[in-house]
């Protein structure tokens, strides 16, 4: 479905965001795999796409830095061509208690999760305009729609992006480009596998589904939205959470 499409997936080396570019490679874009500070993971991901018969590079980059950022962009720009898949899938926790959260704590949360979502949107919308077509996906949250207790940085910085996903919809649409949020609920990856079994019973009782989603449960949602088939969808936050927000 995305044969010839050029695809920037940031915050690729693992998890959702690993499993997003390998979904857009197997449909055909080519994936620009946005990394911080795991390049050898990073590089798995691209070796593992070339594997399979896909095009992919790796290019390290905190999304957090303005000018980095628009360097990273520029240079698919000028690479490929084009850049017509943006998925702003970079994030951070560092969770607390709102009366126990430092300020660099808050601060680094909200750089990197908004601020970031903001610096890739606002770089690439350049060249989208200009090519009168994109596609780009935002990753909230089922916390930023909900808030939850202890990630009052986290929460902000999720709601924040249903914010620019709205926005930027309005802005750029007229030209052909559509702007769209995904909120997943509780995922099965690293970061939930850590939880212990109390907590894990304690999620799963709040979602209908009793059980976490998966990985390719996102990156199937982002594979329509960026391809034809989701082509008058714009403005939306698809929550993929089993219910839980029900």
């Amino acid at each position: 479905m995305l044969k010839g499409k050029i695809a920037l997936v940031t915050g690729a080396s693992r998890g959702i965001g690993r499993e997003i570019a390998l979904e857009l490679a197997a449909e055909g874009a080519t994936v620009i795999v946005n990394y911080n500070g795991s390049k050898g993971k990073a590089e798995e991901v691209v070796e593992t796409i070339k594997g399979s018969g896909g095009v992919a590079e790796s290019f390290g980059c905190s999304v957090a830095d303005f000018a980095k950022t628009e360097e990273m962009i520029q240079y698919i720009i000028k690479t490929y061509g084009a850049l017509d898949i943006l998925v702003n899938n970079a994030g951070i926790t560092k969770d607390g208690l709102l009366m126990k959260m430092s300020e660099a704590d808050y601060d680094d949360v909200i750089d990197t999760n908004l601020k970031g979502t903001f610096n890739c949107v606002k770089h690439v919308s350049r060249q989208m305009l200009k090519q009168k077509s994109g596609r780009i996906i935002n990753m909230s949250s089922v916390v930023g729609i909900a808030g939850n207790a202890g990630q009052v940085n986290y929460s902000a910085s999720k709601a924040g992006i249903i914010g620019i996903t709205k926005s930027a919809a309005k802005e750029l649409g007229s030209r052909g480009i559509t702007v769209n949020a995904i909120a997943p609920g509780y995922i099965d990856t690293d970061m939930t596998q850590g939880l212990s079994d109390t907590v894990k019973e304690k999620v799963l009782e709040q979602i209908p589904l009793r059980k976490m989603g998966t990985t390719q449960d996102i990156a199937q949602m982002v594979v329509f939205l960026a391809s034809d088939k989701g082509s008058y969808i714009t403005g939306q936050i698809i929550s993929i959470d089993g219910g839980m927000n029900i």
